[in-house]
């Protein structure tokens, strides 16, 4: 177990979306650091414990669908019986889809903003509403995107949550700071993971855009994400609230030309 000021012993973190790609890598290098780990999914548990090498102790998994507000309620209840109340709530559920406008289906837009944005609304209140009852500071950290800044081409509907998804943490941020509760953002860039990973593989188009927009030239890796999921989680971020932090290969810089 790593120890200094990155030390997350005796704290309990909550990881909604936590059974994807870059959620088994953010739990399993907050676990490295003495963390207690409850992933919220809606995988298979046993396919998310293979992943994290078969934890034991200090770990839960939740299986719940966090579109509704009940069951939302019902996970920080069953990870606070498993593990005890959550110091952090990390809300990283989401998924991306893809596809140009105007072609991008009203019922796609729906579910995209039903788990992208709905779902942080409602765990973070839910977990809110429990550190104001109990007297306790908490923290709550929103994943957000580079694309919450950039119109990226056959992705706008997922920018256009993922900038929902920063103005509502900074919202938090703001109301809640008085009873100590903060709230901070993760705005990854292009992640070798999941759709992306996919896109880069299968679509030669958005590999060249892909390859053009990152100018340190190669896709970022999962762990890049999960090093700064550690540091906000740890005590050297204390003193940061309505931050986001824009971890993106530089691709938030670069001019979009007509070009891509």
């Amino acid at each position: 177990m790593n120890t200094g000021p990155l030390n997350l012993t005796g704290r309990t973190i909550m990881l909604t979306g936590g059974a994807g790609a870059l959620g088994i890598a953010i739990a399993a290098r907050l676990r490295e650091y003495g963390a207690g780990i409850a992933i919220v999914d809606v995988a298979e548990e046993t396919t998310v414990r293979r992943a994290l090498g078969d934890p034991e102790d200090g770990f839960a998994y939740v299986h719940a669908d966090l579109t509704s507000a009940e069951e939302a309620t019902r996970a920080v209840a069953a990870v606070t019986e498993a593990l005890g109340p959550p110091d952090t709530v990390c809300c990283h559920a989401g998924v991306a889809r893809s596809a140009a406008l105007p072609e991008f289906t009203v019922e796609d837009f729906d579910a995209l903003h039903q788990l992208n944005v709905r779902s942080g609304f409602v765990v973070a209140s839910e977990a809110a509403r429990r550190w104001i009852a109990d007297g306790t500071r908490g923290h709550l950290v929103f994943t957000s995107s580079w694309v919450q800044d950039v119109p990226w081409p056959g992705v706008t509907p997922y920018a256009a949550g993922k900038a929902a998804v920063r103005a509502l943490a900074r919202g938090f941020a703001r109301e809640l700071a008085p009873h100590g509760i903060r709230a901070n953002i993760v705005a990854p860039g292009i992640v070798d993971a999941g759709m992306a990973r996919h896109q880069w593989d299968t679509e030669p188009d958005y590999r060249r855009r892909a390859s053009r927009a990152v100018p340190l030239g190669y896709l970022q890796p999962p762990e890049s994400v999960a090093d700064t999921f550690l540091f906000l989680c740890s005590p050297m971020a204390s003193y940061m609230t309505g931050s986001t932090l824009l971890v993106d290969g530089g691709a938030g810089l670069y001019p979009m030309d007509g070009d891509t």
